[in-house]
Formats: C-alpha cells, structure tokens, sequence
C-alpha cells in the first residue's frame, strides 16, 4: 500500500503578494513540494545463486549460535550468561567483573576495526549478510514466501478483496511470526536470566501443559521479552527495507570509507547499454543494443527495491542479489556472467581483469586497517591468555588516619576486597612488605568461594624506632596469592601513614 505524500503549499499571487484566506484561483500560481515521497510495499522475488547460498549459510550460523548457546552447559551452569544483577559475566571458562570493562572496550574497537576494514575492501559485507536486521528480515521474507508464495502470489494476493482464503494466510503468516518474535525476545533475555530458570518460569503461566504452578517471569523479564520480541516483529515484518534507509546511520557515512578501489555492486554500463528487450536467439549487436534485456530481475529481488543500473545508491545493502539474478538471466540469454558484479569503480572504468582489481585490495589504506586490527585482536589475546585470576582492591581507612598502638607501634586500617575469578573455592594467603617490622593484625589465610568476593579487614602495624621511620607517607605492599598456586597473586600498593 502506498503511503500518502504529505505537501507543503505555497500560494502567490502574479504580483507576489498572498491571496485572501480562502482563495486559490484568479492568477494565482500554486506551487506544492512534496516533504514525503509516498513508498510502496516492495515484493522482493525470490533468487538462488552463489551469494544467495552464502547469505543463507550465515543466516544459519548466526541463529544457531543465537538460539544455541544459551542452553549450553559449563561446569554446572549455563556457558554463556551476562549476569547484570550480580555483575558476573560468563563466557564459558571466562568469568569477567565489572574490574575486567577494558576487555569490552577492546572488543568494541576490533568490531569498529573490523567494520572499517571490511567495509574499504568489500563494502557493506555486514549489512548484506551479517547484519540482525538483513538476517531477520531474510527469515520472515522465507516464511512469507512459503505461506503466502512468491513474488506475483503475494502481490495478488495483498491487492485481492478480503476473503477466507485471504484471512487464514495473513492470519497464519503473522501467527508464526509473532511466535518466532516472542521466541527471540525470550532468547534474548536468556542471556540475563539463566534461561532453564525463565523458561520454567514461562511454562508456568501455561498451566494446562502440565508444567506445574512456579513463579512467574518477573516484571522487566515480562517487559524486555515483549519489547524485544515487538521489535523483531515490526522490524524484519513490516518495517524492513525502512530500518536501512532511514533509521541505520551507516547508510549515511559508508561512502566516507569507500574510494575507487573498494569492491561494491556495480552494473557495467559499457557491456549493457543500451538496454532492451529481444529474442533469445537474437544478436545484440546486429540490432544495436547491449547485453542489458531490460527484464528488472534486478530490481524485482533486491530488498530495498533500488534499481542498481542507476549507479551505487546508499540504499543499496550489499547483499549480491541482483548478481544472481542477473547471473541466471545471462545464462538463459547465453551471455557471459557478470553484467551486475562486485568490481571497483577503477576496475570498470579502465576495464581492468579480476586479477588486476584485486591486487588493489591490498592497498595502504587496507594494510593500515589490517596491521591496526591484528596488532588489538593480538594485544588481546594475549591480555586473556596471561589474565591473572585474581583481583584485589586495597582501601585505605579514611576515617581513622592512623593511630598509636600498643608497644610504640603505628597502627593503620585497610579493608582488602579479594575477587576470586576462578570457578573453584580457593584459600589466599595475605602478606604485607614495604617497611621494616611491618606486620599484620587480622585474617591473612582467606577462604573465598568460587567466583566470588570477599571484604578483609585488616591492621597494618609498624614499629616506629628513634631514626626507622620517618612521619609521614610510607609506599607499602600488599601481597595475595592463592595457597594452592604461587602463580596466581596480585601486588597492590598502599600508603601507610606514620607519625
């Protein structure tokens, strides 16, 4: 259905004065500018091909691993769990703290990386294959094509009256996919909530299933799983193209990553033109025409319904479904592959082989983005690799400075918050270095239970002799390291205050 255009009117009169409220004849000149293009519904068809094989391939990888991986197990708990409430994360053998948000910012610059890079050698790979949107969007066109039937079905269908036959396949088209939504908000928020827990706790508002009363999702459990599950439905079933055009920003900014050596859907203007219609058997060129028949296969399967023989348009996702479909007409008329094709823009003026093109793949500007990437994912690597499991925050007691003790000793208080990032119950032993006769007052054999904290109260007490301290700030040193490994210790420094 075509969305009405919204006009903006601008009335004058041939002397350049308006006209009375009311009038709009008599010599007037009315001048209408359309602020919203009306859109049509696009009926994208349905296309097999190689990039058509491999979109489908990520499609399943991602959604496996999507709906996957919270149901796997690992050292009796789930493998993949964001635990906001206790600010635990837990990717498999990995637990991370709140302490551990340097690994998050190194992750969002090598997917930055990752964007900048792939986008200057290959355009926009992630918008045309990896992207939750293009995924989705390709699931629910898949289950309207099988309820519904192709493109021309669908389009007589939506354009017939209202009927029974009608009613039963819109009602079952939304039906499934309203279940596929409400399932991806339910997944989703498995990832926050252990999911065993959450679905037992789904199951129970459904008590004629036999599940049994339990307690029921909580409120922002309720409200996340519907909100994520409305945004599923509206985005990939009725929002679609829409979301990349006008909502996703790196439709706006791509062209600054590309130059003329980037790899991006391109029709060759100089093999097509001039387009047009003809037999099967008929030479092209005896009648003066390109390979180009003009049949709009093109247009008919791209997604965001862009015509690419106009040139690159930001609205193009890159998702290679015109090169398949114009593939299998090239190969119906007999013609060579490749009138729509990725090639670079120097590549099609200069007519350059594939050899050629993408031997300026490899170009400073690629290199750059690549040395920069691997140098971040290796840092990073190597930062998990030798991640120490043990965290340790010394805090100085601020209310009491310091004070006199027993013996002439100076006395300090520090609480010591020991994280033990291992999944297995473990003793620390505490000790204190930095000036002489320094000794500990306090628990300094601590028990702390698998991936859990603990706060130690502790006195730092130094005997103060004629000319071995001097009053003022001392650097001490606190030393933690597990009673059953000597390798896994940290050594957080302090300041002892002596008078």
């Amino acid at each position: 259905m075509a969305r009405p255009s919204l006009t903006a009117v601008n009335t004058t009169t041939s002397s350049g004065a308006a006209p009375p409220d009311g009038v709009r004849g008599g010599g007037a000149a009315v001048i209408e500018t359309e602020l919203y293009a009306p859109d049509k519904k696009i009926y994208p068809r349905a296309v097999t091909g190689w990039f058509a094989a491999w979109r489908w391939a990520l499609v399943w990888a991602t959604q496996i691993v999507f709906y996957g991986a919270p149901w796997l197990a690992w050292n009796d708990r789930q493998a993949v769990l964001f635990d906001i409430v206790h600010r635990k994360f837990y990717i498999f053998g990995l637990v991370f703290w709140p302490q551990d948000i340097i690994y998050l910012a190194l992750l969002l610059i090598i997917a930055a990386l990752s964007l900048f890079l792939f986008t200057a050698v290959a355009g926009r790979l992630w918008c045309g294959y990896a992207c939750p949107q293009t995924v989705y969007t390709e699931v629910y066109m898949w289950i309207e094509r099988v309820i519904e039937g192709d493109r021309v079905q669908r389009m007589r269908l939506d354009r017939g009256d209202w009927s029974p036959r009608k009613l039963a396949l819109k009602t079952v088209k939304h039906a499934v996919w309203i279940a596929l939504a409400l399932w991806t908000g339910f997944t989703f928020v498995g990832y926050v909530t252990p999911i065993r827990e959450l679905w037992a706790e789904v199951m129970s508002l459904i008590p004629w299933i036999g599940a049994g009363p339990g307690p029921a999702p909580g409120p922002w459990e309720t409200f996340w799983m519907l909100f994520y599950g409305f945004a599923t439905y509206g985005n990939a079933g009725w929002m679609r193209e829409q979301v990349c055009i006008y909502m996703c920003p790196y439709a706006r900014f791509q062209s600054a990553m590309f130059d003329q050596d980037t790899l991006i859907i391109t029709y060759d203007k100089v093999r097509g033109e001039p387009r047009g219609s003809r037999a099967r058997l008929a030479d092209p060129r005896a009648l003066g025409l390109g390979d180009c028949v003009d049949c709009n296969i093109c247009v008919q399967v791209c997604p965001t319904g862009i015509d690419i023989r106009q040139g690159l348009q930001y609205q193009c996702i890159g998702c290679a479904a015109c090169v398949d479909g114009c593939d299998q007409v090239m190969d119906k008329m007999g013609y060579p592959r490749g009138l729509i094709r990725y090639s670079s823009q120097h590549a099609v003026e200069n007519r350059r082989t594939g050899r050629q093109m993408l031997a300026r793949a490899l170009r400073p500007r690629v290199l750059v983005y690549a040395a920069i990437l691997w140098a971040i994912v290796v840092a990073a690597a190597v930062g998990l690799w030798q991640k120490v499991p043990l965290k340790v925050d010394v805090i100085r007691d601020r209310t009491v400075i310091s004070r006199e003790a027993a013996g002439g000793d100076v006395e300090n208080v520090y609480r010591l918050m020991i994280i033990n990032t291992t999944e297995q119950e473990r003793v620390f032993d505490i000790e204190a270095t930095g000036l002489p006769t320094i000794h500990l007052d306090g628990e300094t054999h601590v028990t702390v239970p698998a991936a859990d904290s603990r706060l130690v109260p502790l006195r730092v007490r130094v005997h103060v002799a004629p000319g071995s301290v001097a009053p003022g700030q001392h650097k001490i040193h606190f030393l933690v390291h597990a009673h059953d490994d000597p390798r896994v210790y940290r050594n957080e420094s302090s300041i002892f205050i002596a008078r």
